[in-house]
């Protein structure tokens, strides 16, 4: 028993020895070290001596990653873009990086009908077809629709943002071009055509109008959009004159075309028929009338040359006859004397008062072209200021102007032919006296028809 109580004691003892050696080798070996954290630091004192030739690998630092704190108010599941079809509907939960309880929802600049729940930021619209038809909405549009989140408490705690929202639609509804007039008319020429472009918006809106025509013409208003007018002049020299039918058919068409080219047509047939060119008639019916006018002048002043030639002539006439009357009633007195000188100085002044007839002739002799010739052109005169009187026009567009062109120069022809013979003299200078001289109640008398 003794020796098994010696034997456990001395190996005891020698792990007690052992044990001791052990803690002072490994303080001897950790002399001149401090350790700090993960850091070693090295004394100043020992040396490490490293071949150049050999080569030591470091094991890098321990870097510790440390997670920030989510402080800033965010939006986890924001869409930039919602794309919905007509007819359907739209619920969309918004979520934030906070509590919401403590937070709430708007919208600004919104389109009718969606609205958006200002507790939980749930998005809801329901995309009605009578949107589009009563034009409150429209198809491929981007509406850009403003979103925000506000805190209760925390004004500055916010956050604004956009997103857009587009809507379609797979049923495709033409539009259409509608002038507002009828696909046929019929005009003159000269008229002016006035019109408006209407369209009927479908699905796709037209966005450009061209037209073409079978016959080159051109608008006074430019055509380009829906709702221009569209405005043409029909000239009077669109139909020629050895057109048999004395009318043409224009047609013009309207093509319209919206972003995807998509056209619509419509076409208007005009009719349009030959007219009067009145401002080129009622420029020639001035100038035949000043042409008759200046005429009238000219033969007034014929007339009056005319009338005093056979005024003259008329004087001396008149005195002769006087005087031959004279001698023979003087022959008939001494006839009846008892006087036998006297007798025959009675039978002697008959006969001189007969020789003075001739004596009449020679000196003054009848005028009888001048009286005729001054006769016509007075009655010329009257004849052409009836006709410009009878002739005048109705209006800017008298319809009768063609037919009374060609009766003014007609008149005017068979006059000038009518006093070929007579010469006519050129003087318009003193237009009011010659009136006053033709107009003389005296040249009247004696000028007026007599009756037998």
């Amino acid at each position: 028993m003794f020796y098994i109580f010696v034997h456990m004691e001395m190996k005891t003892l020698i792990k007690s020895v052992l044990f001791i050696i052990f803690f002072i080798g490994f303080s001897l070996g950790m002399k001149g070290q401090v350790v700090t954290g993960d850091s070693v630091l090295v004394n100043k004192t020992d040396s490490v001596f490293i071949n150049k030739s050999d080569t030591v690998f470091m094991n890098p630092p321990d870097t510790v990653f440390m997670k920030p704190l989510d402080t800033l108010l965010r939006i986890k599941n924001f869409s930039p873009y919602f794309t919905l079809h007509v007819d359907s509907t739209l619920d969309y939960q918004f979520e934030i990086n906070k509590n919401p309880n403590e937070y709430y929802w708007y919208l600004k600049n919104s389109p009718v009908g969606l609205k958006i729940n200002k507790d939980n930021g749930v998005l809801h619209f329901r995309a009605d077809k009578s949107y589009f038809l009563s034009d409150k909405l429209k198809y491929d549009k981007e509406y850009k629709v403003r979103l925000g989140v506000q805190n209760l408490d925390n004004v500055k705690d916010k956050v604004d943002t956009t997103f857009t929202l587009v809507f379609y639609n797979t049923d495709i509804i033409p539009s259409n071009i509608k002038p507002t007039v009828t696909n046929n008319l019929t005009i003159q020429e000269g008229d002016t055509l006035n019109f408006k472009l209407q369209c009927d918006y479908g699905t796709f809106p037209i966005e450009s109008i061209t037209y073409f025509s079978n016959f080159p013409i051109r608008s006074y208003t430019p055509v380009a959009h829906c709702g221009d007018d569209f405005t043409w002049v029909a000239p009077y020299d669109f139909i020629k004159d050895d057109d048999p039918e004395k009318e043409k058919t224009l047609i013009v068409s309207f093509v319209g075309v919206d972003k995807f080219y998509n056209r619509d047509t419509a076409t208007v047939t005009i009719i349009v028929k030959q007219s009067i060119n009145f401002p080129q008639q009622t420029m020639e019916y001035n100038k035949i009338s000043q042409n008759i006018e200046t005429y009238i002048i000219q033969l007034k002043s014929t007339f009056r040359q005319l009338d005093q030639k056979t005024k003259h002539t008329k004087n001396t006439r008149t005195t002769f006859d006087l005087t031959s009357a004279s001698t023979a009633l003087g022959g008939t007195i001494f006839s009846s004397l008892p006087n036998q000188g006297s007798q025959t100085t009675g039978k002697i002044l008959p006969s001189v008062g007969v020789a003075l007839v001739p004596v009449k002739e020679a000196v003054a002799p009848n005028k009888n072209y001048e009286l005729t010739s001054a006769t016509l052109v007075r009655s010329d005169i009257k004849r052409l200021q009836y006709l410009l009187t009878d002739n005048l026009l109705i209006g800017d567009k008298d319809p009768k102007i063609i037919s009374k062109i060609s009766k003014l120069k007609d008149e005017l022809k068979q006059v000038q032919l009518q006093l070929i013979d007579v010469p006519v003299v050129e003087d318009t200078t003193n237009t009011k006296e010659l009136d006053e001289y033709f107009n003389n109640p005296k040249i009247n008398r004696k000028y007026r028809l007599k009756d037998k």
